[in-house]
């Protein structure tokens, strides 16, 4: 063993590596048949602890040539199967798009008895927490197969659209184990709905692939539901909210946009009836008031009794019906016809005091009018 291991000591090349720039597999040769130990036997018979190594160095699969390409990885294209980043304020404009996307609202009255209306003036949906609401999808051509409907929620008001819709605490806990329990929209109805949060942006949407209408149909109806009160504290709190509903294709590009505005409350059909009166009166109170001209003054002489008296006083004499609406307003206008009611007993009063004829003076002398005249004047 001492005799080797001195003979391995004077180990030495017999010739020079080569400086080229040539493949591992023809450097690993050259080197493998330049090593010899002294008197001419060959590392390979030689070096007993390096004959695995060896042999591997022979395997067939190793000798049919070392691959170049073995660490050049595959080109991956970007536009299969990524989605593009999602933007960091969400577009809230209606774009219609080359397929003419457009959205309906089934017609249902103001009774406190719906769960679901919608208003067309406002375009806003108002509706119950956690209850069905058909929203009826069409377009003017079939769109690429693969076309998905997302559906995302975001705050209306400029302060608050940076911020995630989410539900409140409390309405998540009751559904603790539902991997989409924070989820605000979500989808009835099909099975393959799908649940997403953009890993950038960490809004939350939903998506359904488009189906297309059914036979003698035009449109295609998806259901929506809202699992969260606009009041909820730790939520919404009273922010009022957009849905956003958008046509993609399955790489996630937007074919056709459209939004509304939603409330989630326990009376929809009262909340509609009240903000669409507030806005229609917003609406009057907006417009300019118009300066009118001084009309000149009328000629005295041009006037013409139209009624006589005593069709005036049969025009007083005859009853009116009025139908006014909340008891608020009865109140007040009852006020106002009890005061003139009193009004007219006071001047009837003031007539009648009038007509009385004038005592006569105890003297005999009788006393003269102002439209009278004495006998010396």
């Amino acid at each position: 063993m001492e005799e080797q291991q001195q003979s391995l000591d004077n180990l030495t090349l017999s010739q020079t590596l080569p400086l080229s720039q040539e493949s591992f597999r023809q450097l690993w040769e050259n080197v493998a048949t330049s090593m010899s130990l002294p008197g001419g036997a060959p590392a390979e018979e030689t070096w007993h602890s390096d004959s695995v190594e060896m042999m591997l160095l022979n395997e067939p699969s190793f000798s049919a040539g070392f691959d170049e390409n073995l660490f050049n990885l595959p080109d991956v294209s970007v536009k299969d199967g990524i989605t593009p980043p999602a933007s960091t304020v969400p577009v809230t404009s209606d774009y219609p798009g080359d397929y003419d996307f457009r959205l309906q609202f089934q017609k249902s009255g103001t009774a406190k008895s719906v769960t679901s209306t919608y208003s067309e003036i406002l375009n806003k949906l108002y509706c119950q927490l956690d209850k069905t609401n058909p929203v009826e999808v069409l377009v003017g051509k079939e769109p690429p197969a693969g076309a998905v409907l997302r559906a995302t929620a975001v705050y209306k008001k400029t302060e608050h659209v940076a911020e995630v819709v989410r539900r409140c605490p409390h309405h998540q806990n009751e559904e603790a184990t539902a991997e989409n329990r924070s989820h605000l929209i979500r989808v009835e109805g099909s099975e393959r709905a799908l649940y997403h949060e953009d890993i950038h942006t960490k809004r939350q949407s939903v998506t359904v692939p488009y189906e297309p209408p059914q036979l003698g149909s035009e449109m295609t109806t998806i259901l929506l539901k809202f699992m969260c009160n606009s009041s909820c504290m730790g939520g919404m709190n009273r922010r009022p909210i957009l849905t956003i509903l958008t046509l993609e294709t399955p790489e996630g590009h937007v074919l056709g946009r459209r939004c509304f505005e939603v409330r989630v409350c326990a009376c929809p059909g009262r909340d509609r009836k009240t903000e669409e009166e507030n806005h229609g009166k917003a609406k009057t109170e907006a417009k300019p008031i118009k300066k009118r001209k001084s009309a000149p003054a009328p000629d005295p002489s041009s006037f013409k009794r139209t009624k006589s008296a005593s069709s005036a006083e049969e025009d007083d004499k005859e009853t009116f019906v009025l139908h006014v609406r909340g008891k608020e307003r009865f109140e007040m206008l009852k006020k106002i016809n009890d005061g003139l009611e009193l009004l007219d007993k006071e001047k009837a009063k003031t007539k009648s005091s009038n007509k009385e004829p004038l005592p006569l003076p105890s003297s005999g002398k009788r006393l003269l009018r102002k439209e009278e005249r004495s006998e010396s004047d």
